[in-house]
């Protein structure tokens, strides 16, 4: 009875964003929240004695919980807690396409570890919140990486300092930063887009993704936006990445000439990014980019978002 004693609530529904990671030169580091799209997961007490994932809509989804991203998450919330494993209905419901490049992954996996959490009273720290989602992700991609968890969870603009110690630094961002984000409708797998990236970087172009990184997070905490501009090149991951996505280039280009600030693939893409100052400017990009995707003649979808400053969030629950 002792594992039950530790249960405050008999089912909890929790939300959580879509994310930009690497935000150009911060592959593995950086990662921003969207204020949408989202995933949503539902946990609910059962009479059986083990975890079952009961309904799955928007996706095309593995029931089995060592194949599914939120089984593997749950699963590692007792271990790490050391809780004993209860009977458990999970229903999971999809905003974020899968292999989209807005942390889709990522979403499902921090809306599981909050749940879980939340219907234990929250026993876990962010930080552990943070570690096991990141199972999720080393099923979803082969590695656990931790740039669109740890927005998704926390929110805001988030950087990975390390793994292992976990250590997330938060990044206080200008009021007026938008994002613009397009997705086409192009298959591309997490694990094949890294499997083509260098083992090693030349010392001249590490040296320029350094300091990239850090004048971008300068420009982010003194809201310099021409210095957030100036910082967003990749020298190490667009030019390996770029030629896997249809009309990346042009893209690009038609956003830059709309006023945008810079960007480009978000997490391992499809979906390309753009921030910009001012949501007017912002909406233009977008539909900028939406234009030179309807001359190709490629489907797909845009958003224009805010910076989120809310990662995961609990939206509704019933008490023991």
């Amino acid at each position: 009875m002792e594992k039950f004693l530790k249960l405050k609530k008999r089912e909890v529904i929790v939300s959580a964003p879509a994310t930009v990671a690497n935000v150009v030169c911060g592959f593995d580091v950086l990662g921003f929240a969207l204020n949408e799209p989202s995933d949503l997961v539902k946990i609910s007490l059962s009479d059986r004695s083990y975890i079952k994932i009961i309904d799955i809509k928007g996706a095309d989804l593995s029931y089995k919980l060592e194949e599914n991203v939120v089984g593997v998450v749950l699963q590692a919330f007792f271990e790490v807690s050391g809780i004993s494993p209860i009977g458990l209905d999970v229903s999971i419901f999809k905003g974020i396409p899968p292999g989209s490049g807005i942390g889709s992954s990522a979403a499902s996996a921090a809306s599981a570890a909050f749940a879980i959490n939340s219907l234990f009273g929250n026993i876990l720290s962010n930080e552990q919140l943070i570690s096991i989602a990141m199972v999720g992700e080393r099923l979803a991609s082969g590695t656990a990486h931790a740039d669109n968890v740890a927005p998704s969870i926390l929110g805001g603009f988030t950087l990975v300092r390390t793994h292992s110690p976990l250590d997330i630094i938060r990044i206080p961002f200008p009021d007026e930063l938008f994002v613009s984000v397009i997705h086409p409708q192009i298959e591309l797998k997490t694990s094949d887009s890294r499997a083509l990236l260098k083992a090693k970087v030349s010392l001249k172009s590490a040296t320029q993704q350094w300091a990239n990184v850090g004048a971008l997070v300068a420009g982010l905490f003194s809201s310099d936006y021409e210095l957030i501009g100036r910082s967003l090149h990749d020298e190490i991951i667009e030019p390996e990445r770029s030629f896997l996505i249809a009309g990346f280039q042009e893209a690009k280009k038609v956003a830059m000439e709309a006023g945008a600030l810079g960007g480009g693939i978000s997490g391992s893409g499809p979906s390309i990014f753009m921030l910009s100052k001012g949501l007017d400017i912002a909406k233009k990009v977008a539909k900028e980019m939406s234009l030179q995707y309807e001359q190709l003649a490629i489907e797909h979808t845009s958003y224009v978002n805010m910076i989120s400053p809310y990662g995961a969030k609990l939206i509704s629950s019933i008490d023991i």
